[in-house]
Parts: C-alpha cells; structure tokens; sequence
C-alpha cells in the first residue's frame, strides 16, 4: 500500500487530481493512475497530473488520461496547475513551465482566472464540413446549428474511432456560433466520453472560427462548464500565434488516499 496525498482541481467542470512530485517520489502504474481517476472506485477526475521540476522553468507538467496513459497536453489542466503551483508556494507575476507540446507561459489576474500561453499553430486542415488542427492536443472541429441537442457522444466517438483516427486517437469538437460567443462541446479521447469542457479544444474551434480572418482575436467561449475565452493572431496561412486560454483553474479540495 501507498498513502497518496493530492489535490482535486477543476476548470470549467474540467476536473483534476493533482500531485506535487517535485522531489521526484511519486511513480504510479497506468493501473493506478485510472483507479485514482475512477469515479466510482478512487477519486475520479478527467485526468491527473504530476508537477515536476525543469531546469530553468518554475515546475513541469505530466499529464495522464483517466484511462491511465500518458496524455498530450491539457488547457484546462495547464491552467488548474499553474493555480495549483501558486497554492503551493510557486508564487509570481509570470509562470513558465514545460509540457509535452514545449514550454508555456501563464499569469493569474485578480478575476480569478488563469491566462495560459499555447503553443503556435501552423497548419489546418480544413475539409467539406470540418477543420483539424493540433493545439497541444489534436483536434476534429465541426460547426453545428443544435449544439444543445446534438448527439456529442454518439458522434463523436463514431468519428474518434473512424479508421482515419482509431490508432491515435482525436478529440472531437462540435461548435456552434451563438451571439456573441461560440459554445463549444467535446468528446475526448482518453476519457472516452464528453466532458464539461476542454481547454485545447475550444483553442482549436477559437482559431478556425477565424480561419479565414487575420488579425487580432479575443473570443468568448462557452462550454458545459462555463466561460472561457481565447485570443490569438491569425496571421494566414493556417498559422496562429501569441495563442492565450483564458478561464478559471479553481480549487476543490486536498486530501490524501491509499493505492495498492
């Protein structure tokens, strides 16, 4: 048996269960890592996430699926993490970390909310009725008029397992364009279900909602779980930089659990 102490995090309903393994202790099977994301048998979460250390940035970040495999990155739980290194001690004007995709930059503000700098995009794919894209995390997006009806899980598991993605896997993203906003739902793989959000997922509806538009953007979005907003350059090309996820990253609670 191993006592396990952690803290559960979420982002828009995203949610996470965090560990400080910054003296490099922790070292948890695929097994246990989805146990611990087991809704009914651990502590259940999206995801769960390790924070590290990295020479010359403030702390790295490890991300795993539910189902216990290692993960691309997370927006929602880049951001949670950042809240999470603050709570620790980790406390600046300006985060910079390493992940899977590269290092990030992120700041908190006053609101509440957590402004995370994403990786550059270079290219989208852009089909008949649908965009892919690769924001840290790659992504199928495909606009849609019943967004509140819509059939995310069926279809998004259809196009998840297609012969074209079932070997990888693909997120997928149904977007519909709303007043203001664009509200954004998502199946993930990994989790193999829709969550309440994904944070590279709305960055990858934000920026080809503007495929064709350059210039500065700031778009609102809203999920399952709340609002976020994404800003970005769109500067031709399929090309976006000085991409920045904005949203929440609040605390939930801490406790500590024991693993075989």
């Amino acid at each position: 048996m191993m006592n396990i102490n952690f803290s559960k995090y979420q982002g828009t309903g995203n949610d996470f269960v965090i560990i400080d393994n910054r003296d490099g202790s922790i070292s948890l099977s695929n097994q246990q890592i989805a146990f611990l994301c087991d809704r009914r048998f651990g502590v259940g979460a999206d995801g769960l996430m390790l924070m590290g250390m990295a020479n010359g940035y403030d702390f790295s970040m490890t991300y795993y699926n539910a189902d216990g495999t290692e993960g691309t990155m997370c927006g929602n739980g880049g951001r949670c993490l950042v809240q999470f290194a603050h709570d620790n001690g980790i406390v600046k004007e300006h985060y910079s970390f390493m992940a899977i995709d590269g290092p990030h930059e992120a700041t908190i503000h006053n609101n509440g909310w957590v402004h995370l700098k994403m990786t550059d995009v270079k290219s989208v794919e852009t089909g008949t009725d649908y965009f892919i894209t690769d924001t840290g995390s790659p992504h199928y997006i495909k606009m849609v008029n019943d967004i509140e009806t819509h059939a995310v899980f069926n279809e998004g598991k259809e196009i998840r397992y297609s012969d074209r993605f079932a070997k990888e896997g693909i997120n997928v993203n149904f977007v519909e364009h709303q007043a203001d906003h664009l509200f954004v739902r998502t199946y993930e793989r990994g989790v193999e279900n829709e969550t309440y959000s994904c944070g590279t997922g709305v960055t990858a509806a934000a920026i080809t909602s503007c495929i064709h538009k350059q210039g500065e953007h700031d778009i609102k979005i809203q999920t399952l779980g709340g609002k976020l907003a994404v800003s970005f350059h769109n500067i031709g090309g399929g090309h976006f930089t000085h991409i920045w996820l904005k949203g929440p990253g609040t605390f939930v609670y801490k406790s500590s659990i024991h693993i075989k």
